[in-house]
């Protein structure tokens, strides 16, 4: 079989990347999941793995160049095949790839926002069927920070990720700024959206927040997908959190992204542009101090959800090496825990198709 590799599309917002390097070269073998070339684009860097097993036969994209989403990257033969045979492969796709790239951009969902109780709140709808999943980003993320996961999982059901206020695209103010507040919003999400009952996803904060929520309404919860999730014990980087909060340049906000990362080189020029722009809107930086004060004063979290989990089906998932919240608050919780190795405080977005795999089968 001819198989093609192609640019990934990784979120909504990605609609071309970067070539940087390739890891195999023609005549190499590849097996499936195996990292055969890396990609930049703006949001982070990240490998494209192999759907299939093969050789690789062709490489058709030149290390710096920027492609579309979904352009040619190389072929992959798995088993025997001319090179007249590949070269019919390579015309036909091309032949075709420009009508169905702009028939895929017409059609493809978008985020939205609907404002709820004066606040605004954005949020990302895809998929159907099923119990739904809710996905709850960290302190200082968004949406985004679900980008190499949210469409993956909504193969199987309707997946909904949402902006925190003060987050992302959501509004800024905040009232008090404590995991009630940020819990409520998502209840009000839900509300709109006419979802009883659904699964709850949440990342670094966002796992208090959808702790919170199991707390004060059980019986809308089906199941808690904690990643590297706050609440679990008292141990925190206060340090990062100051740090990130106070930033307000380069110099200062890399090396506390870097922090998130078990590879560095994740954090790439255009991160760090977003994530200043995002700081400098109106309302951000006093809303991060007051989420700091509210949930983290003095570099230790002021909220023990732990007996939370466990009253529905749980799923825990850690990165090893963990430097924000470390992957020891796992132990002994009343539920499935997996901890990933050499993997840090995003691990979602670093071992996307391990933790893809590991939520769809436990929501299963």
């Amino acid at each position: 079989m001819i198989h093609t590799l192609t640019m990934p599309k990784w979120g909504l917002s990605m609609t071309e990347g970067r070539i940087d390097v390739w890891l195999k070269q023609p005549g190499d073998r590849v097996e499936k999941g195996e990292e055969v070339l890396d990609v930049e684009t703006d949001k982070i860097s990240s490998s494209v793995e192999a759907p299939f097993t093969g050789v690789l036969r062709r490489v058709l994209a030149l290390s710096d160049e920027t492609l579309p989403v979904g352009a040619l990257l190389g072929i992959v033969v798995e088993g025997e095949a001319t090179e007249a045979e590949i070269d019919a492969v390579i015309e036909h796709f091309n032949a075709g790839f420009v009508s169905s790239t702009a028939e895929a951009e017409a059609s493809g969902p978008s985020a939205q926002k609907v404002e709820i109780g004066g606040r605004l709140l954005r949020y990302l709808d895809l998929g159907e069927g099923g119990i739904p999943l809710v996905l709850v980003h960290g302190f200082g993320g968004d949406l985004n920070n679900w980008l190499f996961n949210q469409p993956a999982l909504a193969a199987e059901r309707r997946v909904v990720a949402l902006d925190l206020p003060a987050h992302g695209e959501s509004g800024k103010q905040l009232q008090r700024g404590d995991a009630d507040e940020l819990s409520q919003a998502v209840l009000d999400l839900l509300d709109h959206l006419k979802l009883d009952r659904v699964h709850l996803a949440g990342h670094s904060m966002g796992g208090l927040v959808v702790l919170t929520v199991a707390d004060r309404a059980p019986q809308r919860v089906a199941s808690l997908t904690l990643i590297a999730s706050a609440g679990l014990g008292m141990d925190i980087n206060g340090d990062y959190l100051q740090g990130f909060a106070e930033a307000n340049n380069r110099n200062a906000l890399k090396p506390q992204l870097i922090q998130l990362f078990s590879d560095p080189a994740l954090v790439t020029r255009q991160m760090l542009e977003d994530m200043l722009k995002f700081k400098r809107l109106e309302g951000v930086d006093p809303a991060l101090r007051q989420l700091n004060a509210a949930l983290f004063e003095g570099g230790r979290q002021r909220l023990d959800r732990r007996h939370v989990v466990g009253r529905q089906p749980s799923l825990v998932i850690w990165g090893s090496d963990d430097a924000i919240i470390p992957a020891s608050h796992a132990e002994g919780l009343d539920a499935q825990v997996e901890i990933l190795p050499g993997q840090g405080h995003m691990v979602q977005m670093e071992a996307a198709e391990r933790v893809n795999h590991l939520i769809g089968t436990f929501l299963k």
